[in-house]
């Protein structure tokens, strides 16, 4: 019997070579998708490498700036129980309270002002000598009795001022 003569042994090889050729295909496909998933996982290895660096440099920034946060805090606290620096931040915080009153109170002006003319107008009788100064009966006035040891009041009353004027000779 002759082999190559036979149509099955023709359709057997020419399966072979369809068969063979498409394992090829798969065979070569299989790489290719390899390749590709190397490449994705160096690109992602990358970029995480990359995201880690980024978030360390974020982390450390955030310490950075909380250490500047609370050294700028305590220089503040500190700048602020310095008397000149509180009493001028006092004035401060009251300019703009009174530009904001004056702004936007309707009848608020002219009475502020009104106020503002008599306390100066008050200052300056203190500073030229023609009364006694105010922060010498506020503190006489805020003053406790308690403290002194005596029931006497810190202000005499009437009766009182008029005996001590008799007691002096004035």
């Amino acid at each position: 019997m002759d082999l190559l003569h036979q149509p099955m042994f023709w359709a057997f090889i020419g399966g072979f070579f369809l068969g063979l050729i498409g394992v090829v295909f798969l065979a070569l496909r299989f790489a290719d998708a390899k390749k590709e998933v190397r490449r994705l996982k160096r690109h992602l290895s990358d970029k995480l490498e990359l995201e880690s660096e980024a978030t360390n440099r974020l982390r450390i920034d955030l310490q950075e700036l909380k250490q500047q946060n609370e050294n700028l805090r305590i220089k503040i606290a500190n700048l602020n129980q310095v008397s000149d620096r509180r009493l001028q931040r006092e004035l401060e915080i009251f300019a703009r309270a009174e530009r904001w009153m004056v702004s936007s109170s309707p009848g608020f002006p002219a009475i502020w002002e009104e106020a503002k003319r008599s306390a100066i107008n008050d200052l300056e009788q203190e500073e030229q000598g023609r009364s006694l100064p105010q922060r010498v009966f506020n503190a006489l006035l805020n003053r406790s009795s308690g403290s002194s040891g005596s029931n006497t009041p810190a202000v005499p009353s009437r009766p009182q001022a008029d005996n001590l004027r008799d007691a002096h000779g004035t």
